[in-house]
C-alpha cells in the first residue's frame, strides 16, 4: 500500500478544458501574420509545450517568430482565459484533499498561470505552482515534478500526477511518480480516468 501525500495535477486539459481558449488564441496571432488557423496537428502540439515552443512550432522562420512573440506579449492572454472551462468535480476534489494532501499544479505553461487560477477562483487550493517559468527543463523532462517532490520532501512515490498527455507521462515516468491519465487511454499510466472523481478510488492518504 502506497500512501499518497502530494496530489499534482496538469493544468491544460486536466484542471480546465482549453480547446476553445488556445485556439481563438494562437488563432488570433496567426490571422494578425495573414497565416491559416491551426492545423490539429499544430494544436495538439501547443497543448503540451511551452507557449514558445508552440509559437516556434506554428512560425519557424526566425523573423516572423520574432514578430509574433512580439505581438503575443503585446496582446496577452487575459481575454480568452474566461473561456477555459473547469473541469467537472474539480472543486469537489480540491475540496477533499486540500485538508489531507499538499495540492500542486505542474503545468508548461508560464506568464499566464497566475491569473488563470486566480480569475477562475481556484488559486487558494493549492500550496505550490510550478511553470515553464519555474524550471530550467519544462515537460517532458522530469525537473517540474522534482521540484514539487523536493519543496514537500515527498518520496517519488508518495506523489500523485493526473496529465493527459504524453508529455506529462514522460515527465511522471522520469522523476518516479506515480502516473494518472486522465481522458487518453493512449498514453502509458499506472491508473487510467475518465473523471477527476475517480481519485477517489486510487488515493490512500
Amino acid at each position: 500500500m502506497v500512501v499518497t501525500r502530494v496530489l499534482t495535477f496538469d493544468c491544460d486539459g486536466v484542471l480546465f478544458d482549453t480547446e476553445t481558449a488556445n485556439k481563438a488564441f494562437y488563432n488570433q496571432i496567426l490571422a494578425q501574420f495573414d497565416r491559416p488557423p491551426m492545423t490539429d496537428e499544430q494544436f495538439a502540439h501547443a497543448q503540451m509545450h511551452t507557449v514558445d515552443q508552440a509559437m516556434a512550432n506554428l512560425f519557424p522562420d526566425s523573423e516572423a517568430y520574432i514578430n509574433a512573440q512580439q505581438y503575443r506579449k503585446q496582446t496577452g492572454y487575459d481575454p480568452f482565459i474566461p473561456y477555459m472551462e473547469m473541469e467537472p468535480d474539480l472543486i469537489d476534489v480540491l475540496e477533499k484533499y486540500q485538508p489531507v494532501l499538499s495540492l500542486a499544479v505542474a503545468t508548461n505553461r508560464s506568464d499566464t498561470m497566475s491569473k488563470v487560477l486566480d480569475l477562475h477562483g481556484i488559486a487558494h487550493y493549492f500550496d505550490l505552482v510550478v511553470t515553464a517559468l519555474d524550471v530550467e527543463h519544462p515537460k517532458p523532462h522530469p525537473q517540474p515534478l522534482t521540484r514539487v517532490l523536493e519543496h514537500f520532501q515527498a518520496a517519488p512515490r508518495e506523489m500523485i500526477y493526473v496529465g493527459d498527455s504524453l508529455l506529462d507521462a514522460q515527465s511522471a515516468e522520469a522523476a518516479g511518480v506515480r502516473f494518472v491519465a486522465y481522458r487518453n487511454p493512449s498514453i502509458p499510466g499506472d491508473h487510467h480516468i475518465d473523471r477527476l472523481a475517480d481519485l477517489k478510488a486510487i488515493i490512500i492518504s
